[in-house]
């Protein structure tokens, strides 16, 4: 039999995100397991915890960590210096880190510990741009780490030639049944009538998500379409704008920004048709959980993320990256106005349940932390 094992796992913040979801997922599988699991958010303020976790997890914020403030050392020192005893004092069988700047601080505060220190990036780095200093940090410790894990093949070709002293995995998301369920709680009968068609999209609403585009394309179709609606489950900074441009559009009564929900299974089982109008993703989460209740989708075909999880043709629809809002409309159409084809395509969309799998993807992870010894 494996041996139980300590796990310190650090994100960033567990406030929201497809990387804190992930962390969530992982972190109570491997409790339940037996494994003793601290995770730790590394952010400079303690911040809320919105995903559920198994009760034998441990969280454990650094900013407790930190020594107060009226210290002439700057305080990215006094979290590194914190980081690094909590390490030495969990003296835990391996270091998880996720994120990039978080993978950094983890390799620094671990050098010459002795520790296995795993990373993983939950973009596809390529799409987002960091700062000079981060971008190097990145370049100059990813290759002390045991493992650097990405989500697709093509992030890990990324990372050969960015750090090639690097070694890379592939591990992608998984995705769990049933979802966790969090709060706060928003029943999609106090918005939606129930005779109504939902095509919706689930995620942050930030500039890369270009819901914009979804707004548009929505709005040549809504003539047609009468009986259908537009959801944008989710909050960020682009939420007035987005509102602005629907009502441009004439879409009040139309478009709908429920705001965040922790019941998110509960409006996918509403929805018909899933999109997606990113113009980059990783591995998106939210596209693993529609399809698997059973929503095709109808997604841009991303560098990485969609396209390995969709299937064109038989659980969804791809559209070209440089495709604007008026063939975006036309794909979605297509599935809009064959209830067919959406049921026949939401029937092959539930294969993401095996394919990506909690207890699948986590075997992979046990490999990679050496949780099987």
């Amino acid at each position: 039999m494996p041996r139980r094992k300590r796990i310190l796992f650090l994100v960033n913040s567990m406030y929201a995100g497809g990387a804190e979801r992930v962390a969530s997922l992982l972190s109570s599988y491997w409790a339940r397991l037996g494994h003793e699991v601290i995770l730790m958010p590394t952010y400079s303020g303690r911040g809320d915890c919105v995903y559920p976790l198994d009760g034998r997890v441990r969280l454990d914020y650094l900013a407790d960590h930190v020594e107060p403030g009226r210290s002439l050392v700057p305080v990215r020192l006094r979290r590194l210096w914190a980081l690094r005893r909590a390490i030495r004092d969990y003296s835990p069988d391996v270091v998880l880190a996720f994120l990039t700047p978080v993978n950094v601080i983890a390799v620094l505060a671990s050098r010459g510990l002795g520790k296995r220190v795993v990373l993983a990036e939950h973009t596809h780095p390529p799409a987002r741009r960091l700062g000079i200093p981060l971008a190097l940090l990145r370049r100059m410790t990813y290759h002390h780490a045991e493992t650097v894990v990405m989500l697709t093949e093509s992030g890990r070709r990324w990372l050969q030639s960015c750090c090639p002293r690097a070694r890379g995995k592939v591990i992608p998301n998984p995705v769990a049944m049933p979802l966790p369920i969090g709060q706060p709680s928003v029943a999609p009968a106090s918005i939606l009538a129930a005779n109504r068609r939902v095509l919706i999209a689930v995620g942050r609403l930030s500039p890369e998500k270009n819901l914009s585009l979804l707004i548009d394309a929505f709005a040549k179709l809504a003539g047609r379409f009468s009986d259908w609606d537009l959801v944008l489950l989710g909050e960020g900074p682009e939420h007035a704008a987005l509102e602005r441009r629907s009502d441009a559009h004439g879409l009040k009564g139309r478009v709908y920004f429920p705001g965040r929900a922790g019941n998110v299974a509960d409006w996918f089982r509403r929805a018909d048709l899933f999109a997606l109008s990113s113009d980059f993703e990783g591995f998106p989460n939210s596209l693993l959980e529609a399809m698997a209740h059973g929503l095709p989708a109808v997604s841009r075909d991303c560098k990485t993320g969609p396209r390995e999880i969709i299937r064109h043709g038989v659980d969804g629809l791809l559209v070209e990256m440089n495709a604007g809002s008026a063939e975006l409309a036309r794909t979605l159409a297509i599935l809009m106005s064959d209830s067919d084809k959406r049921i026949a395509m939401g029937r092959a969309a539930t294969d993401v349940r095996e394919r990506f799998g909690l207890a699948r993807i986590a075997a992979l992870w046990d490999g990679v932390l050496g949780l099987n010894t």
